[in-house]
């Protein structure tokens, strides 16, 4: 496993890490399918794991706190976010000085910890100023809280509003973000990475192979795989994807994989991490076969050849996407 700084800052991240997007397993026999995976994980080399207050109403934080407990604090990088609602009350969601530290707080506790290495704003909350945002993450890292903070799924010019902000008022940096990017969702590359890039602010990705697109499961002129993503997924994120246009490109990207001898989910992993700017690629594993499969994505370099052929496939256009 290689790691990476955090931006211009001097924590280490493994170029691979593990996302705890899970349903409430306690008790079940998929709970410790899933212990092996984070400790898969831990044996592969990774050292970031990335979850959120609003993933299964808090079960995801506390899976992933008794998954961490017994290995050394110092041995991992464990981040939270805040933002969606976790109750009905006014102020039970959003980016307030009040739900960030209330939150913040049930977040420690869910996962047993004294602090978070990273924590994100997991969306953009227009009804908050900027200014009261940053300064309570400012006041929690000065707190010991959390060490570094982020944003996850914020525009460019919020971004840089933020970053102005943090100069301005003598906060803590603004150190991480964390966008969806992959090889059909290429945004960032258009403002937000040179943004990123002047500022030191480290990027840490996720959906990187596109709610499965870039697996090399879903084929063009073949049913849906039994038990895929494709045929229980509520929000059809994965359905909306499976176009023509993107399984031709699918088609065409598994013969560049096949021609480097990996996986098309290595070589997509592996496209991603060609950036220097990128930090880590969070990526979801269900089963440890599926981690260790991830992980051959560390260290591993496409040829010039390939990465000329890829853009050619690609064929990115600079566009304009709502975010978050």
């Amino acid at each position: 496993m290689n790691y990476r700084n955090l931006g211009k800052w001097g924590l280490k991240v493994s170029e691979i890490s593990l996302g705890s997007w899970v349903t409430d397993l306690a008790g079940t026999d998929a709970e410790a399918v899933a212990l092996q995976t984070v400790n898969a994980a831990f044996d592969a080399g990774v050292n970031f794991f990335d979850c959120a207050d609003a993933y299964s109403g808090g079960a995801a934080e506390r899976f992933l706190g008794k998954a961490l407990k017994d290995h050394a604090r110092s041995e991992y990088v464990v981040s939270s976010k805040v933002f969606f609602p976790m109750g009905r009350g006014a102020n039970d969601w959003g980016l307030s000085r009040k739900h960030i530290i209330e939150q913040l707080d049930k977040t420690l506790k869910n996962m047993k910890l004294e602090y978070l290495d990273l924590y994100f704003c997991h969306r953009f909350d227009p009804t908050t100023p900027i200014e009261e945002t940053m300064q309570v993450l400012s006041d929690m890292v000065a707190a010991g809280k959390i060490l570094y903070y982020g944003v996850s799924e914020w525009s460019p010019v919020q971004i840089t509003e933020a970053v102005a902000i943090t100069k301005q008022y003598n906060l803590r940096p603004l150190s991480v973000i964390q966008p969806q990017y992959n090889m059909v969702d290429r945004y960032i590359e258009d403002e937000i990475v040179s943004i990123c890039e002047k500022n030191g602010v480290g990027i840490v990705t996720f959906s990187p192979l596109s709610q499965g697109l870039l697996t090399g499961k879903y084929r063009k002129g073949m049913p849906l795989p039994e038990g895929s993503r494709a045929t229980w997924q509520a929000d059809r994120q994965i359905n909306n994807l499976l176009t023509e246009e993107n399984l031709d490109k699918v088609e065409q990207l598994i013969k560049v994989a096949e021609g480097l001898g990996v996986p098309l989910s290595v070589l997509a992993l592996a496209w991603i991490l060609r950036k220097k700017q990128v930090t880590s690629v969070i990526t979801g594993a269900s089963k440890p076969a599926q981690l260790q499969a991830n992980v051959q994505a560390s260290g591993f370099s496409i040829p010039a050849d390939a990465l000329e052929e890829i853009e050619r496939i690609l064929n990115y256009r600079p566009f304009v996407r709502r975010i978050g």
